[in-house]
């Protein structure tokens, strides 16, 4: 269970118990079941982490709506974006093991994260994460109902494949930003499992080690620009 839950639900009972105490206990029951809700909307369910190299899994569970090649400055990428329901679990995790290179928090509109134009202009939180010659983009999009994106790592610090990073309250969307040669493991209309569902398969690129500056700034071609505009190829 994420706190969260437990913050929205203790003063949801105490206005049951109060409604309750009141009136009559009959009035009680409407807090009562957004109590159940909200606890089982923030649920943390435990999960098996693939440990294959080379495996990106999913950073959140929900529903593929776009495999795409997207092209940045000069760069080819693969975009995986996955569409998070208000039933779905809303935790997310690193999708692969290393270091987080560059936090970027972009604000902007609440479109319908369905809405193809939801990847450039709705608020976002855009991670980049480097790790054993794998560089990986992922970003916490919010969507019509999502008002908060929560990330709790800080630039520098290192992950393991699947570590719970944050969440994304409510309904929202992820992109997964990887190199065109990334072998797809998914395809549109799959339903995926944060830390578990593998998207794709990277091989190691041992060039990239050497673009990473030790300061952690992140690739101007890798992070800057993903703030602006992505077009397919």
């Amino acid at each position: 269970m994420v706190r969260d839950g437990y913050l929205y639900a203790a003063p949801l009972i105490a206005a049951a118990l109060l409604l309750g105490w009141l009136t009559q206990p009959t009035w009680a029951i409407i807090p009562l079941l957004l109590t159940a809700f909200f606890l089982w909307f923030f649920r943390d369910p435990e999960r098996t982490v693939p440990q294959e190299p080379g495996a990106v899994v999913s950073p959140a569970d929900g529903k593929v709506t776009q495999v795409a090649p997207v092209t940045i400055g000069s760069e080819r990428l693969t975009r995986i974006s996955i569409f998070l329901n208000v039933f779905n679990v809303h935790v997310n995790r690193a999708p692969i093991a290393g270091v987080v290179r560059d936090v970027r928090y972009q604000r902007g509109k609440y479109l319908n994260a369905m809405n193809a134009a939801s990847a450039d202009q709705n608020e976002q939180n855009i991670v980049t994460m480097d790790g054993n010659g794998e560089r990986v983009v992922f970003k916490q999009i919010a969507g019509l109902l999502a008002r908060r994106i929560v990330f709790h790592p800080k630039v520098g610090d290192r992950l393991e494949r699947g570590e719970r990073v944050g969440l994304i309250k409510f309904g929202s969307r992820v992109d997964v930003l990887m190199d065109a040669s990334a072998r797809v493991q998914v395809k549109v209309g799959d339903r995926v499992k944060g830390g578990e569902s593998v998207l794709a398969q990277i091989e190691a690129r041992p060039e990239l080690r050497e673009k990473i500056p030790a300061s952690g700034d992140i690739d101007q071609k890798w992070g800057t620009q993903l703030s602006g505009v992505e077009r397919s190829r």
